[in-house]
């Protein structure tokens, strides 16, 4: 069985979000299995999906585990996935992916790059939770919550050197949320290649700091969407490795586009 580490959310190699993919040859193993491959490949994500027949209403099955726990939405291993179906000849067109969070469709384009067609994030505005300012190391300006697909808290921060000069306390962290915090702030440069930053940090799925996270752009691109009067934009995770996602907000549903690198390609043994 074949396994591969892609980078997404970037177009070179040790950038953007690494996740590990592995098409299986039939359904689902145990769950013990596959979170025991996940703790191996000891990355953000591993994404696990197989074949479904034909005539249903998607293509392939997809689930997802962090090295300590499945999740319900991931956006870095889903495009991962449809890089990896579409480069080995696996599918062709866009493919459609039965998840936790419902049907989800990724589509190619000439470019090479990729889109997701996601739910958008309910946000609603939260209390600042005492004790999340020293965690972050940073005083939010605003607090919301996320809702139950991605369980964060999205923190708005004066300003994009406040985001990027962000050392917070990840177990303190941990307490504030289900997942863990995204912390955000328009860009600096409102004529620059992005229009805003975040980073985000998920200490209680094992995560200290995802370094490009398409489900938080699926909250993301609601909030800089209403701030900005801009359906489309473009957001820059600035963790160490760094990526881009475009968002297009469309109501109820949400488009992250990106591309993708594959750096590793090699067998499963266990």
């Amino acid at each position: 069985m074949r396994i591969r580490i892609v980078d997404a959310f970037t177009d070179r190699p040790f950038a953007g979000n690494p996740a590990g993919v592995v098409l299986l040859d039939g359904a689902f193993p145990g769950d013990a299995w596959l979170q025991n491959v996940a703790q191996e490949v000891n990355h953000a994500e591993t994404a696990f999906a197989h074949r479904l027949p034909e005539g249903g209403e998607a293509d392939w099955a997809l689930r997802w585990f962090t090295p300590v726990t499945e999740v319900a939405l991931c956006g870095h291993a889903t495009l991962a996935t449809a890089h990896v179906l579409h480069g080995t000849g696996a599918h062709e067109g866009p493919v459609r992916f039965t998840t936790r969070s419902g049907v989800l469709v990724a589509t190619p384009a000439g470019d090479g790059s990729i889109t997701l067609d996601f739910p958008t994030a309910p946000l609603t505005p939260a209390e600042t939770p005492a004790g999340l300012a020293e965690a972050l190391g940073a005083e939010p300006l605003t607090v919301l919550d996320t809702g139950p697909n991605i369980d964060d808290l999205l923190v708005e921060l004066a300003d994009e050197k406040t985001v990027r000069a962000l050392r917070p306390d990840h177990r303190a962290l941990g307490a504030h949320s289900a997942r863990g915090v995204i912390a955000t702030a328009r860009a600096e440069d409102p004529a620059g290649p992005y229009d805003y930053v975040s980073r985000c940090f998920f200490p209680n799925v094992g995560i200290d700091e995802d370094p490009v996270t398409g489900s938080a752009h699926t909250a993301l691109a609601p909030f800089w969407s209403e701030r900005l009067g801009r359906p489309d934009l473009t957001g820059l995770q600035t963790s160490a490795r760094s990526g881009l996602v475009r968002t297009g907000l469309r109501g109820e549903r949400v488009l992250l586009t990106g591309s993708a690198v594959t750096v590793i390609d090699g067998e499963l043994l266990a």
